[in-house]
């Protein structure tokens, strides 16, 4: 394992100086230190762990439905990359939805396409447009690479006082901890808060057009998170959470609505595909 992570670390090395990404759809500059290629096996090794620790559902229609969503959601998401001439971006995913057995009201996708949803969440979803807001949103963090942006903020930050060779060589246990945090598996206030809330409006945006493009009507998006707000029992002041709070959030989604509209209508035939795209010259 230490072997694994030292491998990693060093390749890491190799990209320093060469960490400008773009955010696909907002085109926002983002700080990216970490190859894809060394993020997706280190998810793949987190994702098979967790399966082995959890119970898949067993109820075959819940099953189909996370996968169909899933499925839609992520064609749309190539679609899209194709138009833009991206597809690049999406190597190494290999996409795979699971429906784990949980009261947790929670789902996630790793780097490289692998979502999983928890039975605790599908009351407040209610249907196939309610799981398609979840999902997207999930999906929007991994394509945007938010986790990656995260683990090379805090090299920086938490490794930034010595030699990154001489961190991987002393304190691998921390590496992985890195990892764990940055992909939304741990929790942390501090400098990086503000990027969090930032990557949470982001992935409302990108989740929204990507639903809205598979098909699925994002104006459920403000309903869902409004039965996600009156299910709480309680939360945080916004300024200890990474999350924004459900206000801001519902404002947020409300703002992008025109946008994800137009592509819910080219999806579904009420606007013509060669009509011009009206927000910020993109397709």
């Amino acid at each position: 394992m230490k072997r694994f992570w030292k491998e990693i670390w060093f390749s890491c090395l190799a990209v320093l100086g060469v960490g400008c990404a773009e955010v696909p759809i907002t085109g926002r500059s983002q700080l990216n230190l970490v190859p894809d290629s060394m993020i997706h096996s280190m998810a793949m090794q987190e994702y098979q762990s967790f399966l082995k620790e959890n119970k898949l559902s067993t109820d075959p229609q819940k099953t189909a439905m996370v996968r169909e969503v899933g499925t839609r959601i992520a064609k749309a998401v190539e679609a899209y990359f194709k138009e833009q001439g991206m597809s690049e971006q999406l190597r190494g995913f290999d996409w795979e939805f699971n429906l784990v057995e949980s009261k947790e009201k929670n789902a996630w996708c790793m780097p490289g396409g692998k979502v999983v949803v928890y039975t605790g969440l599908l009351p407040i979803t209610q249907d196939e447009n309610g799981l398609a807001v979840v999902m997207s949103h999930e999906i929007a963090h991994a394509v945007a690479k938010h986790g990656s942006e995260r683990m090379s903020q805090a090299l920086l930050y938490q490794m930034g006082g010595m030699a990154l060779s001489e961190a991987v060589q002393n304190h691998p246990a921390a590496t992985q901890r890195l990892f764990m945090q940055s992909y939304g598996l741990g929790a942390q206030i501090g400098v990086l808060l503000p990027y969090s809330r930032l990557h949470e409006k982001e992935a409302d945006r990108l989740g929204l057009i990507f639903m809205g493009m598979a098909g699925y009507n994002p104006q459920t998006a403000v309903d869902f998170w409004k039965r996600m707000a009156a299910d709480k029992s309680a939360s945080p002041p916004e300024f200890l959470s990474t999350h924004p709070s459900d206000q801001t959030r519902i404002q947020g989604i409300q703002e992008a609505l025109p946008e994800a509209m137009y592509y819910y209508n080219r999806a579904t035939g009420q606007t013509p595909k060669e009509y011009q795209y009206p927000f910020g010259g993109r397709s």
